[in-house]
């Protein structure tokens, strides 16, 4: 008798964290973001690139859970992610606050897989500024890779 094919599940999400790191005292003292701004991902096992850099590429597929968060390298200055700009067929930041803090983070679920690249900008307020600052560099969310393929 041959063996019973088994029932294809469907894959679960996954959370992926995108966590900007921000040097608010050479931002300021510049004037330059892009040039202070360093992304990482939890995802580089599956192929997410650009880490260290404004312009990463976050590799992602449908139902990922996206969570976005700052880090100053200096404790005492102030730096809050102010806004997600990327296309609402892709995803739909939303802007939350942690439980009993004033710390902010922002998530968003892929709505659809991607054929290309979607780029998206992200914004910061950083001290007293108290106009955003909008990185130039396009940060992108990549398709997933083909199965078996990690890059």
């Amino acid at each position: 008798m041959p063996p019973r094919p088994k029932p294809e599940r469907p894959r679960a999400a996954r959370p992926v964290t995108i966590t900007a790191v921000v040097d608010p005292v050479a931002v300021l003292a510049s004037g330059d973001l892009d040039q202070n701004l360093y992304l990482y991902d939890t995802n580089r096992t599956a192929g997410s690139a650009g880490f260290g850099t404004p312009a990463l590429k976050t590799r992602v597929r449908r139902g990922d859970t996206l969570l976005w968060n700052v880090i100053p390298l200096e404790c005492e200055t102030f730096v809050a992610l102010d806004g997600i700009d990327i296309a609402g067929d892709v995803a739909e930041p939303e802007r939350k606050v942690y439980p009993g803090t004033d710390i902010v983070f922002w998530t968003a679920t892929v709505k659809r897989d991607l054929a290309e690249p979607v780029e998206y900008r992200l914004s910061f307020l950083v001290g007293t500024v108290d106009k955003p600052l909008v990185s130039v560099a396009a940060q992108a969310l990549v398709g997933a890779a083909p199965e078996g393929r990690t890059r």
